[in-house]
């Protein structure tokens, strides 16, 4: 369900696996529930969240003061993070951005709308990895409801194994959905943080056509990422 990558006096930042829920489902309890129990935490607190179809780092406060400080730094877009995807679908552009408000739609499902009034902000480069399949690196500036998903799709190339979003899943049935959660950096009482996990499960992400790929993203801070003039949360 997962595994912890830092364990700091205030926080905590795990890999959660795929197919794991971040809150109790159905009666089980989830990752956060887990966690909590499992390593013995007096208090924890929930500073975000990933979809349950995401793998990846997600950073818990374990304490008060620790979770006004990340949660803000959250809120404020002063977190940088950045995920690994995989379509098998050419998108509209190489590279972008995609920005637009967002709405719920059918089944559980967002959609965007044309309208920018509280837009979500996804930035992306990618590029094509052998047997049609193309490899995304996303940098989100906001943190939306299936924010990544919905920018995907709407470039015309729905990540792999997505059902909710049209992602062919024909060749790895039962495999996975390959979005993961790649690195996240954040500044915490005047010292910055920066942490990465490779994805680990999922045919194509282990295969040597990803680790190739991979290489020249493995620091993605460091890709030219166009300046983007956003207005923060008041």
């Amino acid at each position: 369900m997962y595994e912890i990558i830092e364990n700091h006096p205030d926080f905590v930042v795990i890999y959660k696996k795929p197919g794991a829920s971040f809150h109790s489902e159905s009666g089980e309890p989830g990752v956060f529930e887990t966690l909590k129990q499992r390593e013995g935490f007096t208090e924890l607190f929930p500073v975000h969240r990933l979809d349950k179809v995401t793998s990846g780092l997600l950073v818990m406060a374990k304490n008060a003061v620790a979770n006004l400080a990340l949660t803000q730094a959250f809120a404020n877009r002063e977190v940088e993070k950045f995920y690994l995807a995989i379509s098998a679908k050419k998108p509209l552009k190489k590279q972008g951005l995609v920005k637009g408000d967002m709405a719920p739609a059918r089944r559980g499902a967002w959609k965007l709308l044309p309208g920018s009034e509280n837009p979500a902000i996804t930035q992306f480069f990618n590029k094509g990895i052998g047997d049609g399949l193309r490899l995304f690196i996303v940098k989100p500036h906001t943190g939306k409801t299936h924010q990544i998903r919905v920018a995907l799709k709407s470039l015309g190339a729905p990540i792999l194994g997505d059902e909710l979003y049209g992602g062919d899943h024909a060749d790895v049935l039962n495999d996975r959905t390959y979005l993961h959660a790649f690195s996240v950096g954040f500044l915490f009482n005047g010292e910055q943080y920066r942490f990465t996990a490779m994805p680990r499960e999922g045919e194509h992400f282990c295969a040597e056509s990803f680790k190739s790929a991979i290489e020249e993203w493995c620091e993605p801070w460091l890709l030219p990422w166009p300046v983007l003039k956003t207005k923060k949360p008041q």
